[in-house]
C-alpha cells in the first residue's frame, strides 16, 4: 500500500473529509448575463430584445426559436413565456464610445475587463455591465440605470419623450423578488388586454344585430349591389335624365312667363335655350354652327363658276 522509502502520509491525504461547494464567479455570472443571449448564450448584437421579465436576448436567436416547431426542438426554460414577437420588447440602447470590443483584443494577448460594457446610460453614463441596476420603459423601449430614473423623477422619457408610468419601467435582469413581481405585473397586463379584446368583440356584435334589425334582418349596401342586365340600367339611366331635362325645361319656360321684368325673362330664355342646345346634342342632332367645320358641309363647296378652268397637280406619293 505504499508508505515505503520513508514517506509519511499526512491526515488530509487518508481521511477524505466534505467536499467543497463549488462558489461561482460573480464576475463571470454578471458578464454571463449581460453579455450574451439567454436563448442562443451567443454574444448579443443589435438588434436586442427584452421580455418582460427583464432578460435579454438576440432578435435573430428569438425568431429562430418560434419558428422551430420540430418535435426535437430544445424547449429553453427562459424562453417558455415568449409565444410571438409582441411578446419581446426592442431596446434603445446608447452605444459606450469607449467601448472597442473584439478589436481591442485581436491577438489574445491583452486583458479583457469583464466590467467594461458596449452600452451605457444615456443620462447619467453608468455602463451597463451588471454592476449598477438598468430598466427598461416598456411603452418606447428605451433603456436607462435606476439612479437616473430615481435623480430625475418624471412620467416622460429622458430620450424619445414619450410618457409612461410605473408599470411600464421594467428592470433588467433583476433578482428573484424582482422577477416574481415582474411575473405578477406580466400575468395582469395580459389578462387586461384579452378582456379588452372580448369587450371590443361583444360590442362588434351588438353594433351587427342592431344593424340587422333596423334593415330589416338583412343589411342593405347600395354601394355594393350590381345589376345583372348592364345595359337596362344604362337605358334607364338616360330615361331618367331625358325626363329631368324636360322638367327643367319646362320650369324654366313658366318662370320666364310669369316674370314681369325684361331682366328676368332674358335670364329665364337664355337658360331655357341652353338646355335645349344641350338636350338636342345628347339626343344626335347637330346644329348648323358645328356642321360648318367639316369640309362637307355646303357653305365648304365653291360654285362651278368660282372654280378655275385649269388644275395643276403635282403627285408626291411616287
Amino acid at each position: 500500500m505504499g508508505c515505503d522509502g520513508g514517506t509519511i502520509p499526512k491526515r488530509h491525504e487518508l481521511v477524505k473529509g466534505p467536499k467543497k461547494v463549488e462558489q461561482v464567479d460573480k464576475n463571470a455570472a454578471l458578464a454571463a448575463r449581460w453579455n450574451y443571449c439567454a436563448i442562443s448564450q451567443r454574444p448579443l448584437r443589435k438588434p436586442i430584445v427584452a421580455c418582460e421579465l427583464g432578460r435579454l436576448y438576440n432578435k435573430d436567436a428569438v425568431i429562430e426559436y418560434l419558428l422551430d416547431t420540430s418535435p426535437e426542438k430544445c424547449i429553453i426554460v427562459t424562453a417558455t413565456h415568449i409565444k410571438n414577437l409582441k411578446d419581446v420588447k426592442q431596446l434603445n440602447l446608447t452605444d459606450n464610445p469607449t467601448w472597442k470590443g473584439d478589436k481591442a483584443n485581436t491577438k489574445g494577448d491583452k486583458y479583457e475587463d469583464l466590467q467594461r460594457a458596449a452600452f451605457i446610460c444615456p443620462v447619467v453614463g453608468l455602463e451597463m455591465n451588471g454592476r449598477q441596476k438598468f430598466c427598461y420603459l416598456h411603452a418606447c423601449g428605451c433603456v436607462f440605470s435606476e439612479r437616473a430614473m430615481k435623480e430625475i423623477k418624471t412620467e416622460v422619457c429622458h430620450k424619445c419623450g414619450e410618457s409612461f408610468n410605473e408599470d411600464d419601467v421594467i428592470v433588467l435582469n433583476g433578482s428573484k423578488e424582482e422577477m416574481a413581481d415582474l411575473q405578477r405585473k406580466m400575468e395582469e397586463r395580459k389578462l387586461k388586454a384579452k378582456l379588452l379584446k372580448e369587450a371590443r368583440k361583444e360590442k362588434m356584435v351588438r353594433t351587427k344585430k342592431t344593424v340587422r334589425k333596423s334593415t330589416g334582418g338583412k343589411a342593405k349596401c347600395p354601394s355594393h349591389q350590381r345589376t345583372k342586365n348592364p345595359l337596362a340600367a344604362l337605358n334607364s339611366w338616360k330615361a331618367r335624365k331625358s325626363k329631368t331635362t324636360e322638367t327643367v325645361v319646362k320650369s324654366a319656360l313658366t318662370e320666364a312667363k310669369s316674370s314681369s321684368t325684361s331682366t328676368a325673362s332674358g335670364k329665364a330664355c337664355k337658360l331655357a335655350s341652353g338646355i335645349t342646345k344641350r338636350s338636342h346634342t345628347e339626343t344626335g342632332e347637330k346644329s348648323e354652327a358645328y356642321k360648318s367645320i367639316f369640309t362637307s358641309h355646303s357653305s365648304a363647296k365653291r360654285a362651278r363658276e368660282e372654280k378655275p378652268n385649269w388644275i395643276t397637280h403635282t403627285a408626291y406619293y411616287y
